[in-house]
């Protein structure tokens, strides 16, 4: 099983590196400033919350955790711009209610 969870990490770090740059980048951005800030609360709360100008934190860990984490912040932002695509339809559908 860990070799089988290794082979994976392995092609989705492969699949990464072989994105283009606009790609990436156009994948990094959300949206709205809305999806943005819960994304950004979503790594916070995974990474702790100490206040940074009382604290000078360093996080240390492994490759198959940083992985993981990589994994649930894509996740949380394949669902949040699911999410937001539902609403902008929702919002469209809306509008051309009130048109008819």
């Amino acid at each position: 099983m860990s070799n089988l969870s290794h082979s994976n990490n392995d092609l989705l770090w492969q699949y990464l590196q072989s994105l283009e740059p606009e790609t990436v980048s156009q994948l990094s951005q959300p949206n709205s400033p809305e999806v943005f800030e819960v994304i950004q609360k979503s790594i916070v709360a995974m990474l702790g919350n100490l206040p940074h100008d009382r604290y000078n934190t360093t996080i240390t860990t492994n490759r198959e955790q940083l992985g993981k984490l990589l994994g649930s912040a894509m996740i949380d932002g394949y669902f949040l711009r699911n999410a937001e695509q539902r609403l902008e339809m929702d919002q469209t559908f809306q509008l051309i209610d009130f048109q008819k």
